[in-house]
């Protein structure tokens, strides 16, 4: 076996057994000003971070069955609310509730500067490179920043798309992307994720996963309650691994 599947399968053992972290609900401003609500999976300060961005219409309660699996592997996670959300597992989207009371708008492109003000928290707690993860419209929004952020350093995009109002608008912002970059989708949308990221110039940083059976849209892939789930675990362990 090469170096790679062993990292992997140590990742694995790792990941299955769980570590005690808490979740503490903090705040921080997005960059125009507005407050935006976040779960802060601490490990250790010196630890890197992996950002957590959710899908249309959910929440940071996305990743509440996600996140500690990151942390198994080793990663400090912040799960954020996006005021482009409501709710999803019981948990409301606290950000889109301030946007809507002080009458922002709330379309995809809107959240743009709730994830640069994760990015700048996250920079204040360390000089770390992060790992960005995004889910249906974040994923795309995460790819673009990637593309502007130098203390990025990898990115894993669900089901990313050209979800905004301006033609390619993601394929045109994404070309220069020079960080290892994993792409997941449902089965439906492996074709059109292959025709997204083929603007990507350095080909190279680029691993797609393609599930064999109809698999899901968004980071609810990962959910115990996707039928393949553990291949998308799988690809997402074989992922961390090589950035060891």
């Amino acid at each position: 076996m090469n170096r790679t599947v062993w990292l992997a399968i140590i990742l694995i053992l790792a990941f299955n057994q769980q570590k005690t972290v808490a979740q503490q609900k903090i705040r921080f401003p997005a960059k125009d000003g507005l407050e935006v609500t976040a779960d802060l999976y601490f490990l250790a300060s010196d630890k890197p971070f992996v950002i957590l961005l959710h899908q249309a219409r959910y929440s940071r309660g996305e990743y509440l069955e996600i996140a500690p699996k990151i942390v198994n592997l080793g990663y400090n996670c912040l799960a954020v609310d996006l005021r482009s959300g409501h709710e999803v597992n019981s948990v409301l989207n606290e950000t889109a509730k301030r946007a809507k009371e002080k009458g922002l708008p709330q379309n995809y492109i809107d959240a743009m500067p709730d994830i640069e003000g994760a990015i700048a928290y996250v920079k204040s707690q360390t000089e770390k490179p992060f790992i960005l993860w995004g889910s249906s419209y974040s994923a795309s929004l995460a790819l673009v920043q990637a593309s502007k952020d130098l203390r990025t350093s990898a990115v894993i995009a669900f089901s990313p798309g050209e979800y905004f109002d301006t033609p390619n608008f993601v394929s045109s912002n994404i070309k220069d992307i020079t960080v290892p970059v994993l792409v997941l989708s449902a089965k439906a949308e492996c074709a059109s994720v292959k025709n997204l990221l083929e603007s990507v110039k350095r080909q190279n940083f680029i691993t797609q996963f393609c599930p064999t059976d109809k698999g899901k849209h968004g980071s609810s892939a990962l959910w115990k309650s996707t039928p393949s789930n553990g291949d998308y675990w799988m690809a997402i362990t074989m992922f961390f691994s090589k950035l060891r």
